[in-house]
């Protein structure tokens, strides 16, 4: 399960680049949580993260998953950074805020640019392509870099996703406002779970590739939802797995489908998102069992996978409009 923001942190390992030792940033990997709010262990990712000199002039968390990563960097001061990345991983820069006096960004295959105001933009690069820039900071920069894995989105669409072009400074607000989501999920879990934050990345890549080949939002068409066989042995897999946190590619192997096409496909088919309707279920069974009336509410909890009942009870609270113990006294 998902880690809550006080436990995304990060540390560090000595490693070589070249002759020159540097620090490789460590970051939590959600399946290693052992509950909403439990801390996770701190973990090498596939690959490299972007290095950033001086290291001790940002602050860096993050956490790993299923083919992808996202690391949240904040500068600290404002000496000039520098920033730098090559990897087999494709990255995405979203910066939430940022003014330079002076610098200069370049990613492999465009022109550089000097760009003062980077707020609100992103910057592409993909995998194997240079992404290297400086800023010498009139406004602290705060940017969230995304990896993404080649063979993973691969495997999950049917098209070439490591042909996608590189882009320098550019504006999507699809691509933002997903980008944002994903960043909020990851730093509020108490109010999301896994499958959120594994549905949103796929999302992310598929409007990335949608910009990739041009399109404008929502071109691409639902085929459909979900055959009966497919509905019923994915309800069925949540419903004996209720108290675990059900891995997103999980239920898209039951169907036989991409993540992306099974996360469209559901929510035609049952009008909400795979991961809703786990909590929906979820909920539903703490109403049997708080109606039974044999066990607490933190046992309740415990026994349908929330670690702290007060993660139980946002959620509860959040479906029903009321808390666990308001039910409870309800029942009469």
């Amino acid at each position: 399960m998902l880690m809550n923001s006080d436990s995304l942190r990060s540390r560090s390992l000595a490693a070589r680049d070249g002759n020159q030792a540097r620090q490789v940033p460590r970051l939590g990997r959600l399946d290693e949580a052992d509950g909403l709010g439990a801390p996770a262990r701190s973990i090498d990712m596939l690959a490299p993260t972007v290095r950033i000199t001086p290291a001790r002039a940002v602050t860096r968390r993050g956490m790993e998953w299923r083919g992808m990563g996202a690391e949240f960097v904040q500068a600290t001061s404002h000496d000039r950074v520098e920033y730098s990345f090559r990897s087999p991983m494709h990255l995405l820069a979203a910066y939430e805020h940022g003014v330079r006096r002076e610098g200069e960004s370049y990613v492999e295959g465009l022109p550089r640019s000097t760009l003062r105001a980077v707020a609100n933009k992103l910057t592409f690069a993909p995998a194997g392509h240079e992404y290297r820039e400086w800023h010498d900071p009139r406004a602290l920069t705060g940017v969230t870099y995304f990896y993404l894995d080649p063979a993973e989105l691969h495997a999950e669409f049917d098209e070439d996703a490591a042909e996608l072009a590189p882009r320098l400074f550019f504006e999507d607000p699809t691509i933002w406002s997903t980008a944002a989501k994903l960043k909020q999920a990851i730093q509020s879990p108490r109010t999301e779970n896994r499958l959120y934050v594994e549905a949103l990345g796929v999302v992310l890549v598929h409007e990335l590739m949608r910009l990739n080949r041009g399109e404008p939002r929502g071109q691409v068409e639902i085929r459909g939802g979900l055959a009966a066989w497919q509905q019923r042995v994915v309800t069925t897999y949540v419903e004996e797995h209720l108290p675990e946190q059900i891995p997103l590619a999980t239920l898209a192997q039951l169907a036989r489908l991409s993540t992306y096409y099974f996360c469209r496909a559901f929510k035609q088919s049952f009008g909400v998102p795979p991961h809703r309707y786990h909590n929906q279920r979820r909920i539903e069974q703490a109403k049997i069992l708080l109606a039974g009336r044999k066990h607490s509410v933190t046992e309740v909890g415990l026994t349908l996978g929330f670690s702290e009942t007060s993660s139980f009870t946002a959620t509860f609270r959040k479906i029903t409009g009321q808390t666990p113990s308001g039910y409870w006294r309800n029942l009469g």
